[in-house]
């Protein structure tokens, strides 16, 4: 048996093992990348361990730091107060604004796990107060840093651009960024349907109660119901910011300014977002030793175990060759119209639990052959492999689905886990086909 296919039988295994067993994916993960690449493919351990994704740790436990601290001083919760008063108290006006903020920062260049890093703790943290469901928040984030993910001065759509520019293929830079906006927004839509978001309509944050107007907020599909009633504190939160000055202490103010700071170090001098947050989160600690104690313990070490073991195995399947081994599988099966639905799947299923950056490196010089049959448009297959590829970075095991798990509120870390794996599954086996159906077939027919 080839190390190529032995590698995706043990990914199987894992998967149904940590399903049966109380036995954190990231560790068996790990065990498996030692396994199948000393055994199977004569790797060196340096290898193997080149292939841990150092970067996405210190992110995850930068970030989650930072904001354990700003949680702890109640900086996160005046975060949330300015935002009930920025929308007047109006709720359903949250899940869209988060969108478009996400959307807007990745579209001026911003890196989408920067901006999850940065809005996700602050989101959630609003939608803990206000009773919104998890689910809503967070994929409000991570589709909206999707949607503005291949504007031409991105990072995605420079790197899709110059690919199809070094393979002689035509690109339009215009219908790459609508595919991906239409794409993510539709889902976003979607998710405002699925998960609570009309119940929103309506209600609103009084300052005389501290409550909302009558009503429920769905759950979503499992999710139960929620109750309208904010949460308990939230009545002082929703009377200061919608009544009276936005107060902060000394503590707040110094965290505030770090967190202001990094979203200046990353997005305007594209510092490491891990290291820039883990940096502003020592010092806040030697600002205030006592009240920072406990900080490091709050770190979420079981979500950085489960995704960076995930991410590590997966680094030693494309070292092995197995990405290239399916690609090439796929592309030898000679009709153009499936050879690019699989492609796109290919792209999907990858990049769920790898980097998006490196798969759409690989796949579109894969895909120059098909296209040069002349039977597909290439600007139509080139945008259906982006948004493929992209649009399940929702993904737990992608930074930014990870980043979403590591700072739930309002919800088990458990449990929002496994909702956000099945709707990252559903995801997968979706998105692909859309992008296809309604990017590649109807230039084919055409």
């Amino acid at each position: 048996m080839s190390a190529e296919l032995l590698s995706i039988l043990a990914l199987i295994a894992m998967f149904v093992v940590a399903t049966i067993f109380p036995v954190n994916l990231g560790a068996l993960a790990l065990v498996g990348a030692f396994l199948v690449g000393t055994l199977a493919a004569g790797m060196e351990t340096d290898t193997i361990l080149d292939a841990f994704p150092g970067s996405l740790f210190v992110i995850l436990v930068g970030v989650t730091l930072l904001f354990a601290i700003a949680t702890n001083n109640g900086t996160v919760d005046w975060l949330v107060r300015a935002a009930v008063h920025l929308v007047r108290g109006r709720l359903v006006a949250i899940p869209l604004v988060v969108f478009v903020i996400s959307a807007l920062l990745t579209a001026v260049g911003a890196p989408a796990p920067a901006v999850a890093a940065i809005l996700a703790p602050i989101a959630f943290g609003f939608a803990a107060d206000y009773r919104i469901h998890p689910m809503l928040i967070g994929l409000m984030v991570a589709h909206g840093t999707q949607a503005g993910a291949f504007s031409p001065i991105s990072v995605l759509g420079g790197i899709v651009n110059g690919v199809t520019s070094e393979a002689g293929l035509p690109s339009d830079n215009l219908v790459l960024f609508l595919s991906s906006f239409a794409f993510n927004a539709a889902a976003a839509v979607g998710v405002f349907l699925v998960f609570g978001g009309r119940h929103l309509v309506g209600r609103d944050a009084h300052p005389a109660t501290g409550g909302t107007a009558s009503g429920t907020s769905g759950g979503g599909t499992g999710g139960g119901v929620v109750t309208a009633e904010a949460a308990p504190g939230a009545a002082t939160a929703t009377a200061t910011a919608t009544g009276g000055s936005l107060r902060l202490t000394t503590h707040q103010a110094l965290t505030l300014t770090g967190i202001l700071g990094l979203c200046l170090a990353v997005l305007a001098f594209k510092l490491d977002v891990g290291l820039t947050a883990v940096t502003v989160a020592v010092v806040l600690m030697l600002t205030s030793p006592k009240s920072n104690k406990g900080a490091v313990e709050k770190v979420a070490w079981p979500t950085v175990l489960l995704i960076c073991g995930v991410v590590t195995y997966v680094g030693v399947l494309q070292e092995i060759g197995t990405v290239d081994y399916v690609g090439s599988a796929v592309a030898a099966i000679g009709i153009p119209l499936l050879v690019a639905l699989l492609i796109c799947y290919v792209g999907g299923v990858v990049s769920a639990f790898a980097s998006t950056v490196g798969i759409l490196g690989a796949l579109v010089p894969l895909a120059v052959p098909l296209l040069a049959q002349g039977t597909l448009g290439p600007v139509a297959m080139i945008a259906a492999l982006s948004v493929s590829s992209a649009i399940v970075d929702v993904s737990p095991f992608s930074t930014t689905g990870a980043l979403l798990v590591a700072n739930v509120k309002g919800m088990e870390r458990d449990e929002f886990y496994r909702k956000l794996l099945t709707y990252g599954g559903v995801i997968v086996l979706v998105g692909p086909l859309a992008a296809w159906a309604v990017l590649v077939v109807p230039g084919w027919l055409g």
